[in-house]
């Protein structure tokens, strides 16, 4: 068995999707046995790390995409110099990389190990920063981002995609990479039991990072129209984001003031979501959407559209219903029709729970630690999907 390295920018403790896949890994890794760790650019010892990633705010006022450069090539900077001290002491793992940009430093740094890319992003890293608006599609920085995905993803030793729909869109973009050694395996979510009684309670939740492609705007209007048709549905938003002060404005021109929760970051999300009906989504692209897991372990059935790796999550009309993201009347019936009728509700509930299983560590960490275990550096060409 092999020892796991988790390679990541990300700093170990965090709300987002890929933090929580690599603690998900690590702390299943250990279970099995395996010596294994995450490695991140703040654990290299330089005095200078700290003012250097602090650098990225004031740059960001000056230039964005100047800023994304920055905050991409300050941090392959340290994470080399923290990866390549853990990979010179265990030359028996195999490092599993969760961004192109950890995978090329890895590429440099290691010994014999292989290196595993993890793709978490629907269709680029590029798009993703495009659609947080902080760099032009294609320019300078956009390309370089590009051009280093073409890269690094034919050169690894094997891709981990956590829906369909990530490799289809990948290997369209880099034929290449359906060379290499590959797998299609969702993001293993634990169902975690609720600890306390929930801070907020309410009809609808929703939870992510307050950015354009989480397309929270729409969702209001969404519920502006349920209420319309005289449902006073409440909403509680929670995440933190660059459009907190428009989306706040936005809620207070459609009279949702008083029906609508922005509750900023969270660590009790598990609670939080037990205390609504009803997990409500309207993100124009996703890879797979871990969050939706996490609603429907809590048995919540989920609302959302059919897009990127949703589908292999949501199952239409048995754990959620796919609503429109370009008719906010259309998608309030939707969300009527299931709120009005209890029973369904209540089956989609439990169905929602029941679905949830599929994504349980016990059932997938075993595939991936299998796959992990059979690549080699330098390995032929295999595809493998599960």
């Amino acid at each position: 068995m092999r020892g796991v390295v988790v390679a990541t920018l990300m700093r170990r403790e965090g709300g987002t999707g890929v933090q929580t896949h690599a603690r998900t890994v690590v702390e299943h890794s250990v279970a099995a046995g395996r010596e294994s760790s995450v490695v991140t650019p703040f654990e290299a010892s330089s005095p200078l790390l700290a003012p250097a990633f602090a650098l990225r705010q004031p740059l960001r006022v000056v230039s964005r995409p100047a800023a994304v450069w920055w905050y991409r090539a300050g941090h392959a900077h340290y994470l080399r110099q923290a990866l390549g001290a853990e990979l010179a002491r265990r030359p028996g793992a195999v490092v599993y990389a969760q961004c192109p940009v950890s995978a090329a430093v890895a590429l440099d740094v290691r010994h014999d190990q292989p290196v595993v890319l993890a793709v978490h992003f629907n269709h680029s890293q590029a798009e993703e920063w495009t659609g947080k608006g902080e760099v032009r599609r294609d320019g300078r920085v956009f390309r370089g981002i590009e051009a280093l995905d073409r890269d690094v993803l034919p050169r690894v030793d094997g891709l981990v995609y956590v829906s369909e729909d990530s490799r289809e869109l990948v290997e369209a973009r880099i034929p290449a990479a359906a060379r290499v050694p590959s797998m299609v395996l969702p993001n293993p979510v634990p169902g975690r039991p609720g600890g306390n009684a929930p801070a907020m309670t309410g009809d609808l939740i929703t939870v992510g990072s307050l950015e354009p492609r989480k397309n929270h705007a729409y969702l209001l209007d969404i519920l502006a129209r349920a209420h319309g048709a005289g449902r006073r549905y409440s909403l509680t938003i929670v995440g933190e984001g660059p459009e907190f002060g428009s989306l706040r404005e936005h809620a207070r021109h459609l009279n949702l003031g008083e029906h609508v929760r922005f509750a900023g970051y969270r660590t009790d999300v598990t609670d939080l979501l037990r205390g609504h009906r009803a997990y409500v989504h309207t993100a124009v692209a996703e890879s797979f959407g871990i969050v939706l897991v996490e609603a429907m372990h809590a048995g919540l059935p989920v609302v959302a559209a059919p897009v990127g790796g949703i589908p292999e999550v949501v199952r239409d009309g048995r754990d959620g219903l796919f609503w429109p993201l370009d008719d906010a009347a259309a998608a309030a019936e939707v969300l009527t029709g299931l709120l009005d009728d209890p029973a369904r509700c209540a089956a989609m509930a439990a169905a929602a729970r029941q679905g949830a299983q599929r994504f349980e560590p016990a059932v997938l960490m075993p595939r991936l630690l299998s796959f992990l275990d059979g690549c080699q550096k330098a390995a032929k060409p295999v595809s493998r999907h599960v």
